[in-house]
């Protein structure tokens, strides 16, 4: 990188601070903080939808399965991203809404206490929150890595810097500055795919290359699956990231909240569904043809992007594209962030503590603030210890730790929302939960040789049978239950106060 390219990365970090600040001002109280005072545009809300689900290994470990086995990339990853989000559109999205606009909660799981009671909100906030400290910590150390080879800078420096930068705009601004700051680095990763591709296209002979290009390229680059990346896999991914992306982890569920009403929600989630069908083929094809222009140097061919980039741009649009890395990991971060602070301040603290079950509308803000800016140092912390034993291979592990253990964190979430599973209570919540965290323990730790998609999948399937099964065996439905689930589950946009009258009072002694 040369002084162009600093520019276009110091005016980046810029822009999203200044974004940051602008957005103060649309913050009054947590409602605005965690969830925009429901007042987010669906076009907004989907696009930071689908901006909050990528991060810098879309341009890594993605771009080496890209090099090597071709469309494969597309087909096992953004493809059933894109299915499942858009089966959650009608599904999920109006009933993740609802729990705003009728119940007048600020956090995913605030619902919970009258869905089922207490010490299971308690237990999957508590573990939720844990995975996420050391998911965002995998997703600094990321960038930070790429951040060093374009700049040199070191790894730690890295952290800091993009971790700083984050924490000023999220913490200022909520989840204003997270969306609107998404929108601007969506804007950026326009630019900067498109430049990629025509860059690539100038390489092998024009838009004709489009169609033309794959007879040179490896056999099985046009291969649906490849290698590890079978059908069952794809099956498997397709069954979690459908809970996943629609709310499982917590960030895409604020999204749809922040929504005016559930029709809108289910706008959002539509747009999300169409941008991960399209964008993406936009820029996994640089990395398709990549093989013919490039040697990777790494045995898994992560950084053949980075290679790419620096061999076919020019300065300027190089500190774009390296831009475009940011985006998408601070993006996934703050979102992160936002939701971990919403939970902490909503769901964990006032069970915690006296105080904070009675703070008013300014005492929560800065509760939530500084929960914020906690997250995400605890999160730096863990980012700076990439390299050590305890942490080797973080990046891998905690991508199949995500997998494996949002399973038993969403089934009782999101199959709460539903009226089907009505008579699944505490019992099926916590036993799944607790099943499903022995399964992932067992896959992983306790059994050699399981298979990849074995050890992601176990965990979740354990969890969804166990729940539906006790629902029936002893089931625990009863009319406070039934009148959340009426909230939720109605048509129509605005309040029922004849059901509100019928939920019981929040268990503040609790």
């Amino acid at each position: 990188m040369n002084g162009l390219d600093w520019a276009v990365l110091i005016g980046y970090f810029g822009v999203m601070v200044a974004i940051g600040l602008w957005s103060h001002k649309r913050v009054d109280d947590v409602g605005d903080f965690f969830t925009a005072g429901g007042r987010m545009p669906w076009w907004l809300s989907g696009i930071s939808h689908h901006m909050s689900g990528y991060s810098a290994v879309m341009f890594t470990g993605y771009a080496g399965i890209a090099y090597t086995y071709g469309v494969t990339s597309y087909v096992t990853w953004s493809f059933p991203i894109a299915i499942g989000i858009a089966i959650g559109a009608n599904l999920f999205a109006p009933r993740l809404n609802r729990l705003r606009s009728r119940l007048h909660v600020a956090s995913p799981l605030e619902y919970l206490k009258n869905r089922y009671n207490v010490p299971t909100q308690q237990a999957l906030a508590v573990s939720g929150v844990l995975l996420k400290i050391v998911d965002v910590g995998a997703k600094w150390a990321a960038i930070a890595t790429l951040l060093s080879v374009f700049t040199g800078v070191s790894l730690n420096q890295g952290i800091l810097i993009t971790g700083a930068v984050t924490a000023v705009y999220c913490t200022v601004g909520g989840l204003w500055a997270d969306a609107l700051t998404e929108l601007g680095q969506f804007v950026i990763q326009l630019l900067a795919g498109l430049a990629m591709l025509v860059a690539v296209l100038g390489e092998i002979g024009g838009i004709s290359g489009l169609w033309t290009v794959w007879d040179k390229l490896p056999d099985n680059h046009t291969a649906p699956t490849a290698g590890p990346y079978t059908l069952t896999f794809l099956l498997a991914y397709l069954f979690i990231k459908t809970f996943e992306y629609n709310g499982g982890m917590w960030n895409q569920a604020q999204r749809y909240m922040a929504t005016s009403n559930a029709r809108e929600a289910t706008r959002s989630a539509r747009l999300s569904a169409l941008l991960w069908f399209v964008w993406p083929l936009v820029l996994f094809f640089p990395m398709w043809v990549a093989p013919l222009l490039v040697k990777a140097q790494k045995p898994d061919a992560s950084d053949s992007y980075a290679l790419l980039t620096e061999q076919l741009l020019p300065h300027g649009l190089l500190g774009l594209v390296v831009v475009g890395f940011f985006s998408h990991t601070m993006a996934m971060c703050s979102s992160d962030a936002n939701a971990i602070a919403a939970v902490f301040t909503r769901d964990i603290a006032p069970v915690l503590s006296k105080a904070a079950r009675g703070w008013d509308s300014r005492a929560g803000l800065i509760a939530a603030r500084i929960t914020t800016v906690a997250f995400l140092a605890l999160s730096m912390a863990v980012a700076t210890q990439v390299n050590s034993p305890t942490f080797k291979d973080i990046i891998t592990v905690v991508i199949k730790w995500v997998a494996g253990l949002m399973g038993p964190i969403a089934i009782p979430f999101m199959l709460g929302l539903l009226r089907t599973f009505r008579k699944s209570g505490p019992t099926a919540a916590l036993v799944s939960w607790a099943a499903g965290l022995f399964a992932f323990w067992l896959t992983n730790y306790g059994l050699d040789g399981v298979q990849l998609q074995i050890q992601i999948v176990t965990p979740l399937a354990v969890s969804l049978v166990l729940y539906v099964l006790i629902g029936f065996v002893k089931p625990e439905d009863t009319p406070e239950r039934d009148a959340v689930l009426a909230q939720i589950n109605s048509d129509g946009d605005g309040d029922d106060a004849a059901a509100a009258a019928a939920l019981p009072e929040e268990p503040a002694k609790a």
